[in-house]
């Protein structure tokens, strides 16, 4: 998506290629993920993908996506940037996850934060941010204004390549109880800790916990509230900013997340189901190729059919955020952010039945030991559901929440 600005807000900083299109970096992507199944392994045992891999991001530009142009980005919009996450995911679930949940941030930064801070935020052009919602640590106000933080956050997924982090904690100097408060801090002022790979899945998501010990964040690089309650029917800094491409909700488009991923790993769980169909026989008689036997066929479309349903959801579900960011303000209600929210919930599940109900138990035993693709995938798939914006919010919270937006009742 591109928007039309006042001269006052033409580009000030150069992108390293002018003439990339969302097209070419799309491409990109697809051509790096294809090499990325024969390192899955050697990235699960690192718990992150690559620094060369990491290289080869930052040269294609993966990590300016949605940076905006004045600050270096190319401001491609969600639709690129799910795009090539999916690829990612596709080729890798735990190099997907890692680049996803560190390069989406940009988005919050840049619709969140005001023209000061946004400035230092994006001075490097890359940005990787990893973010968490749980709070946790705590926070000093000191006599300047700022903040000393300490704490230990959990599940900072793109931890190893972060250039900044975004977290939240509780204040309690507040009379009416602690209330939550955004933060974001810059490298120099985190350490990430080697506590990441024991999972089931995801072993390579690089969701190390980032620890702050005694830093001191400057006032404007805070935000009062978390995260996912923040309204954006009122004009924010990015819209004003950049257009109204940056005015849209941060909740639905994490959420959306999920289902781009799981979109991507569910691609790659039928790549290779394929590829088995391709080179193996049936089990009984009559010994055939399984492309020419009746039950495979039938599993291979169904589950085709599953992701093919859950892919174009997915689309159809950030073209609608991307028009309404482009309505006014106002448009973008709570009720519309967790409409958008639950499409994703089903994206989830329509991929999920399809690997765990047609694919994983058909495959044959030998096709899901430890370290096959299909293996792989599952429990990549099934981590997912573990994470508390599927497993706890969508699974539960969302549908209760939507109805009550929109037939304006309590609790």
């Amino acid at each position: 998506m591109t928007s039309t600005l006042p001269e006052t807000f033409a580009p000030r900083a150069a992108v390293p290629e002018p003439d990339l299109t969302p097209d070419e970096i799309v491409a990109r992507a697809e051509e790096l993920a294809a090499g990325l199944p024969a390192r899955q392994a050697e990235t699960e045992r690192r718990g992150h993908y690559a620094e060369d891999t990491h290289e080869a991001f930052t040269r294609a530009g993966f990590y300016r996506i949605l940076v905006p142009r004045r600050y270096g980005g190319y401001e491609f919009g969600p639709a690129t940037f799910m795009k090539v996450a999916t690829a990612l995911a596709r080729g890798c679930p735990s190099t997907g996850w890692m680049y996803l949940f560190g390069a989406a941030h940009a988005l919050v930064a840049a619709t969140l934060f005001d023209e000061r801070t946004q400035a230092e935020l994006f001075a490097g052009g890359d940005f990787v941010c990893p973010a968490t919602v749980a709070p946790a640590g705590s926070a000093t106000r000191a006599e300047d204004g700022s903040w000393l933080l300490d704490g230990v956050w959990n599940y900072c997924s793109g931890a190893p390549y972060a250039t900044h982090f975004i977290g939240h904690t509780l204040v309690f100097d507040d009379p009416d109880g602690p209330a939550p408060m955004l933060f974001i801090a810059e490298r120099s002022q985190f350490e990430r800790l080697d506590d990441w790979g024991d999972q089931l899945g995801l072993k390579g998501s690089g969701s190390h916990s980032i620890r702050i010990e005694g830093a001191r964040i400057p006032a404007h690089r805070t935000l009062p509230g978390h995260l996912s309650q923040i309204p954006v029917t009122d004009e924010l800094p990015g819209r004003t900013l950049h257009g109204p491409e940056y005015g849209g909700g941060p909740l639905s488009f994490m959420l959306l997340e999920l289902g781009a991923l799981a979109v991507g790993m569910a691609r790659g769980a039928l790549d290779a189901y394929e590829e088995l169909m391709r080179t193996r026989t049936t089990t009984f008689f009559p010994i055939v190729p399984r492309t020419e036997d009746p039950d495979f066929q039938f599993r291979f479309g169904e589950a085709t059919g599953m992701i093919a349903t859950a892919d174009a959801a997915m689309t159809e579900a950030v073209r609608q955020w991307e028009q309404l960011c482009l309505k006014d303000a106002a448009a973008f209600t709570r009720e519309e952010e967790l409409r958008l929210a639950t499409i994703s919930r089903e994206v989830v599940r329509l991929c999920w039945r399809a690997v765990e109900g047609q694919l994983f138990p058909t495959a044959g035993s030998s096709s899901v030991r430890a370290g096959e693709r299909v293996e792989r995938v599952w429990r990549d798939l099934s981590t997912l559901h573990s994470h508390a914006g599927n497993g706890v919010f969508l699974a539960s919270h969302a549908g209760r929440e939507l109805a009550r937006a929109h037939f304006g009742t309590g609790q």
